[in-house]
């Protein structure tokens, strides 16, 4: 099975480098992606948008022969949803890490700080306690900052825009880390619009991996195996 791997916020096709190895060991063909204006610091954000994110996966996915399973981290659930409107028979399963679909007009998130073009990687008191959980002050958090590249800002603040009902029959895989499946069911039960648009798919499955909002660099073998059954599970 080919595996595309859509990266958060400030992150490059390497963040995923700690999680492939058990897809590739077990036969399947991941292919991480580097998004446009996050090939480095230096790379021109002027201009790009969500919609051009969701398009560079397009092309990924029609680069290939078979159907693909998508996984999209944080704001790249947005941009994998974007990808299955666009391509609903191509599409296998969607994997949401720490993350779920965004519906019609919805954004990423403009409330990001920008500068310019860019929205770079916050300070880490802008971010709640529960997006830390295991990503240790001396080590994993300066190692992020080290190769954090700042976002396009067109893509924090770009709105969706989704044409196909037929994205709601792609079944989905949301992994679950700094907030329980049970709380996200529960928000589902209650009609929270957070979920509205996760609530419109007919095949969800949940698993839960109880860490912070970066599980690729806190449990990187625990999520490349949660990955892996989430494929395997996969017709």
């Amino acid at each position: 099975m080919d595996i595309i791997l859509v990266p958060g916020f400030w992150l490059d096709a390497s963040s995923w480098a700690e999680v492939t190895p058990p897809l590739a060991a077990a036969g399947h063909r991941p292919h991480p992606l580097t998004l446009p204006g996050l090939e480095s610091v230096d790379a021109q954000r002027s201009g790009i948008g969500l919609q051009d994110h969701i398009d560079a996966v397009v092309a990924a996915v029609d680069a290939l022969e078979d159907k693909v399973v998508l996984v999209g981290h944080s704001g790249g659930g947005a941009i994998i949803h974007g990808v299955v409107d666009s391509r609903p028979d191509r599409v296998a399963r969607a994997i949401y890490v720490d993350s779920g679909p965004l519906g019609e007009g919805g954004v990423i998130n403009d409330e990001l700080p920008a500068d310019g073009d860019d929205v770079p990687l916050p300070p880490w008191d802008g971010f709640e306690d529960a997006d830390l959980v295991d990503l240790d002050d001396d080590g994993l958090r300066a190692a992020f900052r080290a190769r954090a590249i700042p976002q396009p800002k067109g893509v924090a603040y770009g709105k969706q825009h989704l044409h196909d009902v037929r994205r709601y029959e792609v079944p989905a895989t949301v992994i679950a880390c700094q907030f329980p499946s049970s709380l996200l069911q529960e928000w589902i039960d209650a009609g929270h619009p957070f979920v509205a648009e996760l609530a419109r798919i007919h095949d969800v499955e949940f698993v839960d991996l109880p860490t912070g909002h970066w599980p690729q660099f806190t449990k990187p073998a625990e999520l490349g195996q949660a990955i892996l059954r989430a494929v395997d599970r996969t017709g």
